[in-house]
């Protein structure tokens, strides 16, 4: 995609974000795991010239966990089963590096970057919810910072493990018997606090070199995090004054990291609702928000506050402070969600129900969707977005059929891929392998 396009991805979670999409009669109510279904949300979004598709987790569940995560597929094995029943499009899948092992992590990435010819990434987590830790044997919950900390390692070994070889090591010279130029095999052996990896990986580099790195970490730790490491960041997508805000402190912390900024890919979260007329756009909204009880949003809620009862509280009573609640879990969200309480003067009851269905600023017709999305890019909030609507029904087919035209129009949008890996289709270089020996240009 070019740098003066805007990108797009597509978040395969199922019947949609919101927490009872799977009621709508507009989505299968096993979309979660209905692979069919999936797949023709993703060769959509392929056929549109979406950039990648997206597949979230999470690592702990219970009874009132969103019904949708109840039952979803694991991202790896959902992407590899997707590789070669799609042709052109990015698989993104999430890992936590609080609990994975950097070695396994890295095979399996490798396999599906081969597989994909090229279009793998990696949506790097480290596991919000402490309850996560009693599915592992890895004693308690990380605090929040020691969390990243371990994924500044994790990354660390994955990557170096993927340069196990150099691109041109494997030779398959028959004649002379050489499978293998023996001196482009590098051994890793790394020794750090976390993490302790000999190596070498028995994978081969892939067509781009490695798999893509995305982060959406937006606490000051996690947001350092992305602009060192990551190649694309999700943000949320409250406001302009927001998005941009998030932007811009991501470019220029990674061009303190002595990284290029155009080389780091900044996506809000897209969530519109859409319509012929703002009529239908208000009774889509409606809908929307009537899929949830009051008693369900405040479960919703607590998921951001690592499962907290909020059913203790006076609804109508304002947002309780909280303290530290939260602040090992969801740090950011909980925090945005207790600065927007204080500054509008919102009940319990209001923000559960607005977290529940939050009105996204991509509200209205198909025009005014196409333009905000303009505007959001020429002022530097966005180099793409990443679509994840309430219902993944009639809004995606819409946004594809409606909103993305306006875009073509206007000289915004090419639907064309530029190139055969996720890194070509999100404009980013080539990842060289640090032993090579001369540069290699791709």
């Amino acid at each position: 995609m070019s740098q003066n396009k805007i990108d797009f991805g597509i978040m395969l979670n199922g019947p949609g974000g919101h927490m009872h999409a799977w009621k709508s009669k507009d989505v299968p109510s096993d979309a979660s795991t209905n692979f069919e279904f999936q797949l023709d949300v993703a060769k959509k979004a392929e056929q549109a010239g979406f950039s990648f598709v997206f597949v979230a987790d999470g690592l702990f569940i219970h009874e009132k966990s969103i019904p949708h995560f109840l039952d979803r597929h694991e991202p790896l094995t959902f992407l590899a089963a997707l590789a070669p029943v799609t042709q052109r499009i990015g698989l993104v899948g999430t890992i936590s590096t609080s609990y994975s092992e950097p070695f396994t992590v890295a095979r399996q990435l490798a396999t599906i970057d081969k597989i994909s010819h090229g279009r793998a990434g990696w949506n790097i987590v480290t596991s919000p919810l402490a309850g996560s830790a009693d599915n592992y044997s890895k004693g308690n919950h990380p605090e929040h910072d020691i969390r990243y900390d371990i994924a500044e390692e994790h990354l660390q070994v994955v990557q170096g493990l993927w340069d196990s070889y150099e691109d041109d090591a494997f030779t398959f010279d028959v004649e002379t018997g050489s499978y293998l130029d023996k001196e482009k095999m590098h051994t890793l052996d790394y020794k750090g606090q976390y993490f302790q990896v000999k190596g070498p990986l028995n994978a081969s580099r892939s067509k781009q070199g490695q798999p893509v790195i995305f982060q959406a970490g937006a606490s000051p730790k996690g947001q350092a995090y992305a602009a060192q490491y990551a190649d694309a960041v999700f943000t949320l997508g409250e406001s302009l004054d927001t998005a941009k805000s998030n932007y811009d402190s991501i470019k220029s912390q990674a061009k303190k990291f002595g990284r290029d900024p155009q080389n780091i890919k900044v996506y809000p979260i897209l969530s519109p609702v859409i319509g012929k007329s703002n009529d239908e756009v208000e009774a889509r909204f409606d809908e929307i928000k009537s899929l949830a009880t009051i008693d369900e949003a405040l479960d919703y809620l607590g998921r951001y506050y690592d499962h907290h009862d909020f059913s203790q509280y006076d609804l109508d009573a304002p947002f309780p402070d909280l303290g530290e609640v939260g602040q090992n879990s969801f740090r950011a969200t909980a925090d945005s969600i207790a600065a927007r309480a204080k500054q509008n003067n919102l009940t319990l009851r209001d923000v559960a129900l607005e977290e529940t269905a939050r009105r996204s600023p991509f509200t209205g017709t198909y025009e005014e969707v196409a333009n905000l999305i303009i505007e959001w890019f020429e002022h530097g909030a966005a180099d793409g977005f990443i679509f994840g609507p309430h219902i993944n029904g009639p809004v995606y087919d819409e946004f594809l059929n409606y909103v993305l035209p306006i875009l073509e129009e206007k000289g915004y949008y090419d639907k064309a891929y530029q190139g055969d890996t996720l890194r070509d289709h999100i404009g980013i270089p080539f990842k060289e392998n640090r032993y090579s020996r001369t540069e290699v240009t791709h």
